[in-house]
């Protein structure tokens, strides 16, 4: 069916009629698989979700007697240590609720003793990321000394503007493993370190699954992040979806779904609708039995159990789920979803090279791109594009001027990257190609938009520059090379 023959592309009124929609749909997915993964009767225990746990030190004399007429070094005597020890405090409790960490305050380290005594403590009984908030100019080689001595593990340091003199300690902004922060009370850098931290420890406590063409069941570690990759054969997942038996609760809620589209083409048939529900049990069923957080599965073969429907929700609700069996990409989903607390969209890149922008297409777009429970974008369901039987996949709609990012973790490299921008257009089709949904971005500072490719299937999110400039901070936390435009 032709484009025209569908009424062109999303209005105002499209946006309008789909915005203020709730998302029942992702946060009982989401409730679902959560259920499922901890009640199991058979197969692979999920992988223990220890909270992360943060060290929290202030550094600065404890005994300044500011009455006392003599030189102080900077911050100066009229800077409040004990004031903004307190401000500091309620800002880091405040992200640590967000994030769910567990915070562990350890006073003040005023002397050289205190602070060898401290490492000394803190090397028996290691945290998962110590935060240091470092208030006195001449302290800053104890805290290098700190990272040195208690390397490799991650630290937060927060050097306020002020409490340093001429340039910034060299060591510290090159320190491995530290994120570094100099800059006048920005709460919102500090909540992306701590997101960071926090979304390394769930890393790490992660399994992902892997269907595709394998012999048997393998397991392997992700070099990096210590997430545990389990690899099966694509048969359990085939035989699993052909013993589905949709029923009439499952109809009801494929149609539902099919009825919230904005409009549906009319060669994909209610089948295909049904089909994608039968998958979405599938996959739930599939990270129940191996207690998994993710997966990937190689779709592309699958004949009418593609799960691009399946996958459009799915990663709505925060449970994602990569195609064609991308690893990389799979991982960057996962370490979005702790990110950003969203869902974001693999996507082939292509390049217009004459207007230097960035076009992404494929078939699994999350439809609540803002997160759950914050709307979903308006869609329409059309074929998918590239081979018979024509299954259902979604044609997801954001509107011009929303800020965007495109992120990948790359593990052969040890890199992360992070391109923020904006999006321009939907385009058509019959007019831009690609896939079932297609966006087109400006992406920020690039002068040659051909060299943000760093390979297939990187991520789109929703988000603002300074939620990107997680990533950054993820990189530091994990020692990976950072590369990007933040």
């Amino acid at each position: 069916m032709c484009e025209s023959c569908i009424g062109g592309g999303f209005g105002r009124r499209d946006f309008l009629k789909i915005g203020g929609a709730a998302a029942a749909l992702g946060t009982v997915l989401a409730t679902t698989a959560l259920a499922q993964n901890g009640d199991r009767p058979s197969g692979l225990s999920p992988i223990e979700k220890k909270k992360t746990k943060m060290t929290v030190l202030f550094m600065y004399p404890s005994d300044v007697n500011f009455s006392n007429p003599a030189w102080f070094t900077w911050p100066g005597n009229q800077f409040d240590l004990e004031m903004n020890r307190e401000k500091y405090t309620k800002k880091i409790v405040e992200f640590a609720k967000t994030y769910d960490i567990d915070l562990d305050f350890q006073g003040v380290v005023g002397t050289k003793d205190e602070a060898s005594a401290f490492i000394a403590k803190t090397k028996e009984a290691p945290p998962d990321t110590l935060l240091v908030v470092h208030f006195w100019n001449s302290f800053s080689p104890w805290v290098l000394e700190m990272s040195q001595q208690l390397a490799p593990l991650p630290m937060i340091v927060y050097h306020p503007v002020g409490s340093s003199h001429q340039h910034p300690p060299k060591g510290l902004m090159t320190a491995p493993g530290m994120e570094y922060i100099h800059s006048v009370e920005n709460w919102e850098v500090l909540e992306n370190a701590m997101a960071a931290a926090n979304a390394k420890k769930m890393m790490a406590q992660s399994r992902l699954l892997r269907i595709g063409n394998y012999k048997e069941q393998s397991t392997n570690i992700d070099k990096n992040l210590g997430v545990e990759i389990i690899a099966i054969p694509a048969a359990e997942y085939n035989d699993l979806f052909d013993s589905i038996k949709p029923d009439d609760a499952m109809i009801r809620e494929a149609m539902a779904f099919k009825n919230r589209a904005v409009t549906v083409m009319e060669d994909v048939e209610d089948q295909y609708f049904v089909n994608g529900f039968r998958s979405r049990t599938a996959i739930l069923e599939m990270l129940k039995r191996y207690g998994a957080d993710a997966i990937t599965i190689l779709c592309l073969l699958l004949q009418e159990r593609k799960p691009c429907v399946a996958f459009s929700l799915c990663n709505s609700a925060l449970v994602p789920c990569g195609c064609e069996d991308d690893l990389q990409a799979t991982l960057s989903m996962m370490i979005g979803s702790h990110l950003f607390k969203r869902g974001g969209f693999q996507h082939n890149p292509d390049f217009d090279i004459n207007r230097n922008q960035y076009f992404a297409s494929h078939c699994t777009c999350p439809l609540e791109l803002r997160g759950p429970g914050k709307g979903e974008m308006p869609f329409r369901v059309r074929p998918f594009m590239h081979h018979l039987p024509k299954t259902a996949a979604v044609d997801v709609a954001v509107p011009s001027g929303e800020r965007v990012f495109v992120m990948r973790y790359i593990p052969p490299q040890d890199r992360i990257f992070v391109y923020t921008g904006t999006m321009v257009d939907t385009p058509e089709s019959n007019v831009a190609g690609g896939c079932t949904t297609r966006f087109l971005i400006d992406i920020d500072k690039v002068n040659d938009i051909c060299s943000i490719y760093h390979g297939a299937h990187p991520i789109v999110y929703c988000g603002t520059v300074m939620e990107a400039t997680r990533i950054k901070a993820f990189a530091k936390l994990a020692k990976l090379e950072f590369v990007g435009n933040v």
